[in-house]
């Protein structure tokens, strides 16, 4: 991604172009990078229509910011969080002289609760249907999400080189959160998906051999990185041609991979390995989300007094 603020737009991120990019320098996670930016880019835009300076601002004024922010309590959350970056790293750099988000009330986000809409079985099914019958790569995104549960910035972050084999199993390296690396394995439907789509995009199926080592595993017509809002765009389509109602993501996939996976038996142990997540709390998320209430305590309590 290209660390250039996008400074046309805003007269504090253009007065203040060289802390912003210093400070984007300094994040790991190109992902965090973008929404990060995103989120300091519309509260750039809020201060420039208050006549307010992005280094001189007081708590007061982000409290009235944080109630012009709306959406899920996560997303008010999350982008009070990157501001707080911002500051954090000015006041580390002595630009500033406090954090006037650091005592801003945040909205208290369940750590067990994911909001995000997951797909059942049948729908599952209906949205892998229309995949197959749209585009290679479309289909081949599709199925790698669902069958696998990565995220969409992992997916799209992996390189031809990067999908190979392991003792057997089909497998595609990825770049976790934090930069950590993980392999992780591609059952047959998916690889079925993937290697249509590779053999019609021209990509060298003969893994670490040629040229296909550099490509990017999804791409568009001319070889440029497949974007991520045009991904999520697709996703969002083919869910609405399937007749799945509601908000679909590709986050949504990941969601539905998980439900599915405790459903048909895996353990929380063995998904939170699969899903590379650090905190078994995030992982119960998907747990807690199905209501399973058939296999609440109170059930084996009672069987055990009976």
């Amino acid at each position: 991604m290209d660390l250039a603020y996008n400074t046309a737009v805003s007269r504090n991120a253009d007065r203040h172009a060289h802390i912003i990019a210093a400070w984007q320098l300094a994040q790991s996670s190109p992902h965090t990078l973008a929404a990060y930016t995103r989120n300091l880019a519309g509260y750039c835009l809020w201060l420039d229509d208050l006549n307010l300076d992005l280094l001189t601002v007081r708590r007061v004024h982000v409290d009235g910011y944080r109630h012009t922010l709306t959406g899920a309590l996560s997303t008010v959350a999350r982008t009070l969080a990157a501001v707080s970056s911002f500051y954090r790293y000015a006041l580390a750099e002595d630009v500033v002289d406090r954090n006037p988000v650091a005592t801003v009330v945040r909205p208290n986000v369940d750590a067990d609760h994911s909001s995000t809409q997951g797909l059942n079985r049948d729908q599952a099914r209906a949205l892998l249907a229309v995949a197959h019958r749209d585009s290679h790569r479309s289909n081949a995104l599709v199925n790698l999400l669902v069958f696998t549960g990565v995220r969409i910035s992992e997916a799209l972050n992996a390189r031809t080189a990067d999908y190979g084999h392991d003792a057997g199993h089909r497998t595609l390296r990825i770049q976790r959160k934090g930069g950590k690396s993980a392999k992780v394995a591609v059952p047959a439907p998916a690889v079925v998906a993937l290697n249509t789509y590779l053999g019609t995009s021209g990509a060298d199926l003969v893994l670490g051999h040629g040229p296909a080592q550099s490509l990017p595993l999804f791409t568009t017509a001319t070889g440029k990185p497949w974007n991520r809002s045009e991904a999520f765009r697709t996703v969002e389509r083919l869910a609405g041609r399937a007749g799945i109602q509601g908000q679909i993501s590709p986050h949504s996939l990941r969601h539905t991979f998980a439900t599915i996976a405790l459903d048909s038996g895996t353990s929380l142990h063995a998904l939170q390995d699969s899903m590379g997540h650090a905190d078994p709390r995030t992982t119960r998320r998907y747990d807690r989300a199905r209501n399973n209430l058939l296999k609440s305590a109170s059930y084996d309590v009672a069987r055990a007094l009976a």
